[in-house]
């Protein structure tokens, strides 16, 4: 996965911006097909906190979208997730001192802070690839990777006086991963990331491709917008920072992993990750090379997978560098933090970013280490790349 994500790839216009991956007894509450929720229930966070930073062209968009009766009424396939007490933050454990800086924790990672979630539930793995074609099927919904680029509303998020590069050049496209010869360097992310056209969650791998055969594959190529129409026609939400990493946890203590602290270069595969040198080769000791099917791995301690690796996937919240540090000046636990109300970027403040979580099939510990539970990163909320999904939550009654 990518370390430094500044917005959205321009490799057609030569502009490449990314921004910058002691267990207590669960019990795991799962629901049969005729157990149901009020719909009344889902909205304890607000969706779109820092409005005034959201294309309005995609928030008319979901704002069409009509919440299915029957779906907003179904707790199928959701697991619930008992609230409680956490440290939020990074953590390394004894015998880990000697790992790369980068499967350490990261600043913004810092300091680790006490928060208090309610309960909710959560969905048991990544939305798919059939799950979000019933959506659009019964909705419409055009997704912003299908869409012409929004050149006004995307120079707002470049340098002051970038040129408009020609239309041909903002025509709908995506982010999708090569791998790169070895004598290209990895921190030039447009040796391994190529934004191309025709490329969406239909053809996941551009023109020729499709998702024929990958019903249990999560879906991709989706932007934070996306997953909030998805979210709104399911009856659900998006989770929140805090909700997402306390579930990955699955009610471990302070531990590395959502499998506890056994590290990731042994010969046990806990979730879908690279393995090899990255972002040159890949192994394919865990059985697959890109995305895996849904329930491919083991589950964490609340019945949840593939909280980590597999697909990066969005959160409510708009990522702030400095936000652990202004929860933690409070000296008290936070109840149910849903986020700054703005994004934060220190060295390009323009890019208001969202939290993604989890990690994907390309991390590894010599670069972002996403599937450790406490690995922050971050995109812009209309950037689609080939390993960013998403899965939704909802609120459980008081």
């Amino acid at each position: 996965m990518i370390r430094t994500l500044k917005g959205v790839i321009y490799l057609a216009v030569t502009l490449i911006f990314f921004a910058s991956c002691k267990e207590k007894n669960v019990e795991i509450s799962t629901v049969s097909n005729d157990e149901s929720l009020s719909c009344s229930s889902i909205s304890r966070v607000n969706m779109l906190v820092g409005k005034q930073d959201l294309n309005p062209t995609y928030l008319a968009a979901i704002e069409a979208i009509a919440t299915d009766p029957e779906k907003s009424q179904s707790l199928e396939g959701m697991v619930k997730i008992p609230g409680g007490v956490f440290e939020m933050g990074g953590d390394i454990p004894i015998g880990f001192e000697d790992m790369p800086e980068t499967a350490l924790p990261q600043g913004d990672e810092l300091p680790k802070h006490s928060v208090q979630v309610s309960d909710f539930w959560m969905d048991e793995h990544e939305v798919t690839n059939a799950e979000f074609k019933r959506f659009v099927d019964a909705t419409g919904y055009i997704t912003v990777a299908e869409r012409p680029i929004d050149w006004e509303e995307m120079k707002k998020q470049l340098p002051l006086g970038t040129p408009k590069p020609p239309d041909e050049n903002l025509q709908p496209a995506s982010l999708v991963f090569h791998y790169p010869p070895k004598s290209a360097s990895r921190d030039n992310l447009g040796n391994w990331w190529s934004f191309q056209q025709g490329v969406n969650w239909r053809q996941p791998e551009g023109p020729g491709s499709s998702i024929e055969g990958l019903d249990h594959y999560p879906v991709v190529h989706v932007s934070w917008y996306d997953a909030v129409a998805y979210a709104k026609w399911a009856g659900k939400r998006l989770p929140t920072e805090a909700e997402w990493e306390y579930a990955m946890r699955g009610g471990l203590h302070n531990s590395m992993y959502p499998w506890g602290n056994e590290k990731t270069d042994g010969t046990t595969h806990y979730a879908n990750h690279l393995q090899g040198e990255f972002p040159y080769t890949n192994t394919v000791d865990d059985g697959f090379e890109r995305t895996a099917p849904i329930r491919s791995f083991p589950p964490n301690g609340y019945g949840l997978y593939d909280m980590a690796g597999n697909v990066w996937e969005w959160t409510n919240d708009w990522y702030s560098g400095k936000y652990y540090y202004e929860l933690s000046q409070q000296g008290e636990v936070t109840l149910n933090p849903e986020g700054p109300t703005e994004g934060f970027e220190l060295y390009n403040n323009e890019e208001k970013k969202k939290s993604i979580r989890g990690g994907s099939f390309l991390c590894h510990d010599n670069w972002c280490s996403g599937y450790r539970n406490a690995r922050r990163m971050r995109n812009t909320p209309d950037t689609s790349m080939e390993h960013i999904g998403f899965r939704c939550v909802r609120d459980a009654p008081e």
